[in-house]
């Protein structure tokens, strides 16, 4: 596997996995009813961006013709699932509260 095409799959598991951090940052401070929750799990999701962009950089950084391509493969991915696991999860919370 190309190492972009491994940064794709792995920036949609890191969708996954910061969805269920915006989740339970709502479960554990008790706002999932806030209005607010939506942007607080905008920051968490980019956060974790940010942070897997600089912890998978040195690693990638020789093996990409275009180190620029690290910073933007996979974004569309990551927001997309991370909507997806973010909305499914929080509809599901909300209707057992």
């Amino acid at each position: 596997m190309k190492p972009l095409e491994a940064l794709y799959w792995l920036r949609f598991a890191l969708g996954i996995v910061a969805a269920l951090i915006c989740i339970g940052y709502g479960l554990a401070t008790n706002t999932t009813n806030n209005p607010n929750i939506l942007w607080n799990g905008i920051a968490f999701a980019f956060i974790v961006y940010v942070l897997s962009y600089y912890a998978i950089k040195p690693k990638l950084i020789l093996k990409v013709e275009k180190p620029q391509k690290i910073l933007t493969a996979g974004i569309g991915i990551y927001l997309l699932s991370w909507l997806v696991f973010w909305v499914l999860l929080y509809t599901i919370i909300i209707a057992n509260v």
